[in-house]
């Protein structure tokens, strides 16, 4: 029959970095998720230009956020594109 010496300083140091891990992992969660959310809030405040597709021409400007007025004549530097009939 054998003895196993367990090493304790070795699990410890096996759990400080599992701990690590796991934090670095909630931190870069964390980053990604308001990433994320900062690209739909910036996506979906910018207007929305309806082109027609017979003449290609604007045809109506959706504004989202409170304060723009664009239209066909006053066209936004940046916009989502949406092609109608």
């Amino acid at each position: 029959m054998s003895l196993t010496i367990m090493n304790h300083q070795s699990d410890g140091q096996e759990f400080k970095e599992n701990i690590m891990n796991k934090l670095k992992g909630i931190l870069y969660g964390t980053i990604a998720g308001i990433a994320f959310g900062l690209t739909l809030n910036y996506i979906g405040n910018i207007p929305e230009v309806q082109t027609s597709y017979s003449t290609g021409d604007c045809v109506k400007v959706v504004n989202y956020k409170e304060g723009d007025t664009y239209s066909c004549e006053n066209m936004p530097s940046k916009y989502n594109h949406v092609w109608v009939q």
